[in-house]
């Protein structure tokens, strides 16, 4: 597969990632999804530190990628989407 380096936004942070092509256009939906639950969090919360933020979004993907695999309703590119998701936010915290 062809890598590519992007860089990534998360949490006002910049991360430079080689990602196989063919999985950017997750990886950037992935990205705009935790931007989204950020803004949601801070918004809806008392929290301003974008550690205990992204903490939060961590949690959240973190609990429903053990709900879809505990319901064997997740096949294996979703699941590699959200391992990356997950790693991606581990490397911010």
């Amino acid at each position: 597969m062809e890598k590519i380096a992007i860089k990534l936004n998360i949490a006002n942070r910049i991360y430079p990632m080689k990602i196989d092509r063919s999985s950017e256009e997750y990886v950037r939906k992935a990205i705009k999804n935790v931007a989204e639950r950020l803004k949601f969090y801070e918004s809806n919360y008392a929290i301003k530190d974008k550690q205990d933020l992204l903490a939060m979004c961590l949690i959240e993907y973190a609990s429903k990628l053990e709900t879809l695999e505990k319901n064997d309703i997740i096949d294996s590119d979703q699941k590699d989407c959200l391992i990356k998701i997950e790693d991606m936010l581990d490397a911010v915290l």
